[in-house]
């Protein structure tokens, strides 16, 4: 499996790019957001991949974050009837939180408005990931939108990791604050995180 590629960016198209790794090059295939985060052609550049093995092909897909590409896997692999090409659409049409706000609040409507994805499809994704992705993607949702101060940003994102290791939201609250009372309002995401866990143990 091929799990990256480091080299010079060759060529770059919104949906493709030619990766220059030790003199072969690579064709990666893209989502727009991952597009958009890529350096000036001649530049190195690491793109985390997933390679689809299909009888005519072996097709790479590139990714500039792990959440794009968790995402993509997550949709390929949970979702019946989305294959990679649609993924990618998803990918292109919105954003990782906005995608996982939208299924957490159940909003058929954005979703059927990404390219490819109509209103039963749109459905299906909901019904198949609304349990992977639950309360914290709402909560992701809703602090994206607020735009949190960097203090704030540190506390969301400790709440968050503990709503994905199966606090529920009010548990994840509690416990931060407690930690940040413990640890002064100096301390880092990991060490509240690991501050929380403590006391919950």
């Amino acid at each position: 499996m091929i799990t990256f590629l480091h080299g010079k960016l060759m060529e770059a198209l919104p949906t493709q790019v030619t990766v220059d790794v030790n003199g072969v090059g690579y064709e990666v295939l893209i989502p727009l957001s991952s597009y958009d985060k890529l350096p000036s052609p001649g530049h190195e550049v690491k793109l985390l991949t997933h390679l689809a093995v299909r009888e005519d092909a072996h097709v790479l897909y590139g990714f500039m974050t792990a959440q794009e590409r968790e995402l993509f896997r997550m949709l390929i692999n949970t979702v019946s009837g989305i294959g990679p090409k649609i993924a990618l659409n998803v990918l292109s049409g919105m954003n990782v939180i906005s995608f996982r706000g939208a299924v957490a609040n159940g909003d058929v409507k954005a979703l059927s408005q990404i390219s490819g994805v109509g209103k039963k499809t749109a459905e299906r994704i909901v019904v198949e990931l609304k349990d992977k992705i639950g309360a914290t993607g709402a909560w992701e949702a809703s602090s994206a939108a607020r735009g949190l101060s960097p203090n704030e940003q540190k506390l969301n994102d400790a709440m968050l990791a503990l709503m994905a290791l199966g606090f529920k939201q009010v548990e994840a609250h509690d416990a931060v604050r407690a930690a940040v009372a413990l640890l002064g309002p100096q301390a880092g995401t990991e060490d509240l995180v690991r501050a929380s866990l403590k006391k919950g143990a």
